[in-house]
């Protein structure tokens, strides 16, 4: 009787954690949306100068007219990449592996952004997505197959089919290598 209560209690102490960590987590990511406009108009502390001098690094614009140009640039390109990350590591749908394409899309972009071998930007883009596009949008179509083929031949719902098929790691760390 008293080894059942003790596991009775470490399993409600292992669930209290687990829901703790789930309300820190899920606090901190409500925050880093919630603050998105904010984090957009930094640009705006950035000085109308080619050079911007900092405490931290010292960056010259030489594809711009000024420094603040460059980050207003770099953050209307940032902001939509931090959100879909966050949609990434956040989604528990089968067809989240699809939103890699526009990742590596605002990735690419801002590479592109800060090198000046290019004389503009967000040119001839969508010819670096194909390798992305040619492994993504195949696996994507093959698992909704998969999961039409089970659908006709059991008596499952489309929701049970997508748990069936979604792999949930329990750590940050093992989201990320899950992707890589």
């Amino acid at each position: 009787m008293i080894n059942k209560l003790q596991k009775l209690i470490k399993t409600k102490s292992s669930s209290l954690n687990t829901d703790r960590r789930s309300i820190i987590v899920g606090t901190i990511i409500a925050t880093i949306i919630a603050i998105t406009p904010y984090l957009f108009y930094l640009y705006e502390s950035v000085p109308e100068e080619p050079v911007w001098n900092t405490f931290l690094f010292t960056y010259r614009s030489e594809g711009y007219k000024d420094a603040n140009t460059a980050m207003w640039l770099f953050t209307g390109k940032a902001i939509p990449l931090l959100l879909i990350l966050i949609w990434f590591f956040t989604c528990r749908h089968w067809w989240y592996h699809v939103l890699l394409i526009p990742m590596s899309m605002y990735i690419y972009q801002i590479f592109g952004l800060f090198n000046t071998e290019y004389s503009y930007v967000d040119e001839f883009q969508l010819i670096y997505l194909v390798p992305i596009m040619a492994i993504v949008v195949p696996s994507i179509y093959l698992v909704r197959a998969q999961m039409f083929s089970k659908l006709n031949d059991a008596d499952k719902t489309l929701q049970e089919l997508e748990e069936e098929f979604m792999f949930k790691p329990k750590t940050l760390w093992g989201k990320i290598r899950q992707y890589f």
